[in-house]
């Protein structure tokens, strides 16, 4: 008879047999990956169909909560779930090695679905599943021969065949076996691992890229009020710090030498542009503040920056429009799709391929070697980072990522404004001071912002310099505060006089609206 003391750390050692094989398989299929395709990594591709599958309240939900975090904690989720039921297999092969190893083949042929259903999959992007699986099922094995030990391969209870004394030779052999068994394949993981993401991050070098001059550039960009107002967003967003949302797990690593850019569908003229060939067109560069949908009222999901690269008219009219196509399908180098309204990019707007942000190329988490960038759209339906493909078409036709998903097909930003200084729920002192932030109103452009306090009558606040109708504008408004808890709203007026929405709506389908309103304690 066994006891109890005996068998729980041989339960807990079968359990980490089916943890180590998971975590080896996954490392390999990892390394397997980078050479294939990062976003093949098992984790990652199961992960990026999590994200497909999740109903849009949901996804949002994780966004608001989470905010850039929201892709960690999946990956985390996902890796968590495996690394469980990894252990349940482990445990099961205690008496039952045929069925833990189903479960390690489950678990891998669950990523090997979600790696080949992705957009642009071929059937090399098996590759890392298989590798798991073998890696799996072989770790699994050795491991649980380590603990079982020779003499017990054909015992029907491996308790009773290997829990003797503690001073049995054959149950001390096995356990030093196992524990140094144990260690290496940990530390292989790690190292394997490590390699395939150093190989999956070594695949572009943005910065190395020389951009030409723009044949039209942007005025200078007057000083903004950050020198002036403590607290206040930059008046250009710093390249590091403007904002990322997008259904990536892993950022495509892109070689600017073997990318092109194709544009096809309902034109007189497909054709297809290097990088060269593209950089080589009449550049603009132009100041634009970009939004994405996602942005909750007075959140920060909005930067701007100025932007380089070749007008989008200028390309259309090369392929030459038919007469059908109200619809502008991007595509990206994974085969992420956004549709934009053909009639908005044809209106006049500074619409681009952008392949510069900030005086710099576009980097890998931009859109490196190019992006569409369109003036007063969100995010969603006109700036597809890591662009590959121009396809004119309709909406009947085609549905693009968040079309079929429900959100709008003309989605222009709606006006707003957002506090940044002083922060909600913040303590200050009495005093003279100010109230700051930016306001936004893309294509038409702030004309006003008003600020009120503690329920009072809306008074004019003072704006910062003007970068045209596409850039927000910073604000402030000089501010005697008193002792005491106040409530403190500000809203925007665009320049056609209409005000910002006080109507309260959520990010989906069309973007969010209402006032922002802080609290702020003086004392």
């Amino acid at each position: 008879m066994t006891t109890p003391t005996r068998t729980a750390p041989r339960r807990l050692a079968f359990a980490l047999t089916g943890v180590l094989a998971a975590v080896a398989g996954m490392a390999v299929g990892h390394l397997v990956a980078a050479f294939v395709n990062p976003a093949t990594s098992p984790v990652l591709s199961v992960g990026s169909s999590v994200i497909d599958l999740t109903p849009t309240p949901l996804k949002e939900a994780a966004i608001s909560t989470f905010g850039t975090n929201d892709k960690a904690i999946l990956l985390a989720t996902v890796g968590l779930v495996t690394v469980l039921l990894a252990a349940t297999a482990g445990l099961l092969s205690r008496r039952r090695p045929q069925v833990g190893l189903g479960i390690i083949v489950v678990l891998v042929a669950v990523a090997g679905v979600a790696a080949i259903t992705r957009p642009t999959a071929t059937p090399l992007d098996l590759l890392p599943a298989l590798a798991t699986g073998i890696v799996g099922v072989a770790v699994l094995l050795w491991l649980r021969r380590l603990i079982v030990g020779h003499s017990a391969q054909s015992a029907a209870d491996p308790d009773k065949a290997m829990l003797t004394e503690d001073s049995h030779p054959t149950r001390d052999g096995s356990r030093r076996q196992f524990l140094v068994g144990a260690a290496g394949v940990t530390a292989g993981a790690v190292v394997v691992a490590s390699a395939g993401q150093r190989l999956a991050s070594a695949s572009s070098d943005p910065s190395s890229v020389v951009l030409p001059s723009a044949a039209e550039t942007a005025r200078p960009l007057p000083t903004g009020l950050e020198t002036q107002v403590k607290g206040i967003s930059a008046f250009r967003t710093p390249t590091a710090d403007f904002y990322r949302v997008d259904t990536n797990l892993t950022v495509p690593k892109v070689s600017k030498d073997s990318w092109k850019l194709e544009i096809d569908g309902d034109v007189r003229a497909p054709f297809s542009l290097s990088f060269d060939e593209l950089s080589k067109m009449p550049l603009i560069e132009r100041d634009i503040t970009m939004t994405c949908v996602s942005n909750e009222v007075g959140g920060g999901y909005i930067g701007s920056a100025t932007w380089l690269g070749v007008r989008l008219t200028d390309i259309l009219d090369r392929a030459g429009v038919g007469s059908s196509a109200d619809q502008l399908l991007s595509t990206a180098v994974d085969g992420f799709t956004i549709s934009t309204p053909l009639a908005a990019v044809r209106d006049g707007r500074d619409a681009m391929v952008a392949i510069g942000m900030n005086g710099a190329p576009l980097t890998d988490t931009h859109g490196f070697p190019a992006r569409l960038i369109t003036p007063g759209l969100y995010g969603f339906v006109g700036a597809t980072k890591w662009l590959t493909k121009l396809t004119l078409t309709t909406y009947a036709a085609q549905q693009s990522y968040w079309t079929q998903r429900k959100w709008a097909t003309d989605a222009p930003i709606k006006t707003s404004a957002r506090i940044d200084t002083p922060a909600p729920l913040t303590t200050i002192a009495p005093g003279r001071t100010a109230i700051g932030g930016v306001a936004w109103a893309q294509h038409r452009g702030v004309g006003k912002v008003e600020v009120r306090i503690d329920g009072a009558a809306w008074q004019p606040a003072m704006l910062g310099p003007d970068a045209g109708v596409d850039y927000w504008r910073q604000w402030y408004l000089p501010w005697d505060a008193t002792s005491g808890q106040h409530m403190v709203a500000v809203r925007a007026v665009d320049l056609t006089g209409a005000v910002q929405l006080e109507e309260r709506a959520t990010p989906f389908p069309a973007g969010s609206s209402g006032i922002q309103e802080i609290v702020i304690i003086v004392s």
